[in-house]
C-alpha cells in the first residue's frame, strides 16, 4: 500500500452563497479548507426581461441561468448553455438546455450554435467578454456584476479552486504565488494570463469536476 496522499490546505474562492457546497465535499477528501471568497456578486439590470422574439438565449454561469429564469417573461426561446453547471442551474428551475457546449467557452458555444443562429440574446455579467455579441450579433443583458474582494490578510494555504476567471483576476491582485486548480477553459485562460500556475483543470467543468480535479493534485 502506497502513502497516504498528503492533506493539503485548500483555498476555496467561490463567492459566498456558492462557497460551501464546494468547501465541505474538498473537506470530504480530508484536506483542510480555506473558505476565502474573492468575489461578490450582485444582481444588475431590469427586474423584468423581456425574451419574447429571439430564437436563442445564450446563458454562460450557475449565477446567470438563476437571475435569467426568475426575470424572464413570454416564451423562452431555446437555451445554451456554456458548461455542465450552467446546464444543471437551468435544470434546476425546470428548463432543459437545448444546447451545452461540450467546449466550455464561448467560442465552444459559437462552434455548436446553427449557422446562423437567428435573433440571439446574451444573458450574462457585466463586463463579459463580449465575443458572442461581436461574433453573432446577439443583444446583451447584464444580469448581475462581479466585485474583486480584497482579504486582509490574504490567506495562507497549499492550493488555491478557482471557479470563475473573475475570481482568477482577484487572486492575481493579491499576488499570491501559490499553485491552482481550474474549473475550465474561461478560468485557465484567464488565469495563465495573470501569471498564476494552474496545476489542474477540471475535466468536466462543474462541482464534480473541480472535486475530481482537487482529489487528484500531488504537490
Amino acid at each position: 500500500m502506497g502513502p497516504a496522499p498528503k492533506r493539503l490546505r485548500v483555498i476555496v474562492t467561490r463567492a459566498r452563497e456558492q462557497l460551501e457546497p464546494l468547501a465541505s465535499r474538498i473537506e470530504g477528501l480530508e484536506h483542510e479548507v480555506v473558505r476565502c471568497p474573492l468575489i461578490e456578486l450582485e444582481p444588475v439590470g431590469p427586474e423584468r426581461l423581456d425574451v419574447d422574439g429571439y430564437d436563442w438565449i445564450v446563458v454562460t454561469s450557475a449565477y446567470g441561468a438563476r437571475e435569467l429564469l426568475r426575470r424572464s417573461r413570454g416564451d423562452l426561446p431555446r437555451l445554451a448553455a456554456i458548461g455542465p453547471g450552467t446546464a444543471a442551474a437551468l435544470r434546476e428551475g425546470g428548463i432543459e438546455p437545448a444546447l451545452v457546449a461540450r467546449v466550455s467557452t464561448q467560442e465552444g458555444l459559437i462552434a455548436e450554435l446553427p449557422s446562423p443562429p437567428g435573433r440571439v440574446l446574451f444573458a450574462g455579467a457585466e463586463g463579459a467578454r463580449r465575443l458572442l455579441v461581436e461574433e453573432l450579433g446577439a443583444d446583451f443583458a447584464p444580469l448581475y456584476r462581479t466585485r474583486a474582494l480584497r482579504p486582509d490578510p490574504p490567506p495562507t494555504g497549499d492550493l488555491v479552486v478557482l471557479a470563475s476567471a473573475s475570481a482568477a483576476d482577484a487572486l492575481a491582485e493579491l499576488g499570491l504565488a501559490l499553485p491552482t486548480v481550474s474549473i475550465g477553459p474561461e478560468t485557465t485562460r484567464a488565469a495563465r494570463a495573470a501569471g498564476i500556475d494552474v496545476v489542474a483543470e477540471a475535466e468536466t467543468h462543474d462541482l464534480d469536476g473541480l472535486v475530481e480535479a482537487v482529489r487528484a493534485v500531488s504537490l
